[in-house]
C-alpha cells in the first residue's frame, strides 16, 4: 500500500527494549542445522498465527518453538524475521512493547486504497473498511450504539445471522477486537454499559487514514478535500 506506514520489523540490528535481558548470546554451541530447523519452525507457527490474525506472544513464541534454544534466541528470530520478509513480502511487528505482543504485517507495495489486500476473506475485509472510514469520518472515536445504527443503514443487523459476515455482532466486539484492528473503551457511568470504538494498533500498522478518506472520497464521488479536517489530519500523519 503506497502510504501504509514504514514500520521497523525486529530486523538484524535491533530488538524490543529489555529483550536481550535474559537471552545469553552464546550460540557456538549451536549447529547450523539446528538453528535453520528452529528458524523453520519459528516462520511456520507465524504464518500459521497470521492465518487467523491472532497477535503473537513472545512468551508463547518461547513457550513453544524456542524451548531449550533461549541461548540462540535473537539469531533465531533475526534470521526467521529476514525469512518471513524475503520470502513472504511479511515483516514481524511488535504493537505491545510492554507485553510483547506482534503481528505480522504485509511488507509488500499495494495500490492506493487497497486496504488490507492480504487478507483472504475480502468479504469481512470490506466491512472492516467500511467501519474503519466510519470511525475516522467521525472524529476517530464512536460510540457502540452508532456503529449499530450505520450498519443498521447498510441493512447488516447485529442481531441477525447475516449471509457472509455471520455473526455479525460477535465479529466486530470479538473477532475484529482480538485480531487488534479495533479497540474498544468502556464508557464511565453509562447504565446499560456503553462502548466507543476506535482503531486498534493492527489498522493503524496495515492501513493509513489517507487511504481510507480516498476510499470514502470515491465512494461518494467528492475530492477529498471535501472534508477539511479529515483532509488535513490525513495528511498529517503521512509526513
Amino acid at each position: 500500500m503506497s502510504q501504509r506506514k514504514r514500520s521497523k520489523g525486529l530486523g538484524c540490528s535491533q530488538l524490543p527494549d529489555g529483550e536481550d535481558d535474559f537471552i545469553p548470546t552464546q550460540v557456538e554451541r549451536r549447529s547450523p542445522e539446528q538453528l535453520n530447523q528452529k528458524v523453520s519452525e519459528l516462520v511456520q507457527f507465524l504464518l500459521v498465527k497470521d492465518q487467523k490474525k491472532i497477535p503473537i506472544k513472545r512468551a508463547d513464541i518461547l513457550k513453544n518453538i524456542i524451548r531449550e534454544y533461549k541461548d540462540a534466541y535473537s539469531e533465531i528470530i533475526k534470521r526467521a524475521d529476514r525469512t518471513l520478509q524475503e520470502v513472504f513480502g511479511l515483516q514481524l511487528v511488535e504493537i505491545d512493547a510492554k507485553r510483547h505482543i506482534y503481528i505480522l504485517i504485509n511488507n509488500l507495495p499495494c495500490a492506493q486504497g487497497e486496504l488490507l489486500c492480504r487478507g483472504k476473506e475480502q468479504e469481512k475485509m470490506g466491512l472492516l473498511l467500511v467501519i474503519l472510514s466510519f470511525i475516522f469520518m467521525k472524529g476517530n472515536s464512536v460510540k457502540d450504539s452508532a456503529l449499530w445504527e450505520f450498519l443498521h443503514l447498510l441493512r447488516v443487523y447485529p442481531g441477525k445471522q447475516h449471509g457472509v459476515f455471520g455473526d455479525v455482532r460477535k465479529l466486530v466486539t470479538e473477532e475484529f477486537v482480538r485480531q487488534k484492528y479495533l479497540e474498544t473503551t468502556a464508557i464511565p457511568l453509562t447504565d446499560p454499559p456503553e462502548f466507543k470504538y476506535q482503531w486498534g494498533p493492527r489498522a493503524e500498522k496495515e492501513t493509513s487514514k489517507k487511504d481510507v478518506l480516498n476510499f470514502v472520497a470515491k465512494m461518494q464521488g467528492k475530492d477529498p478535500k471535501f472534508w477539511a479536517s479529515q483532509y488535513s489530519e490525513a495528511n498529517k500523519a503521512t509526513t
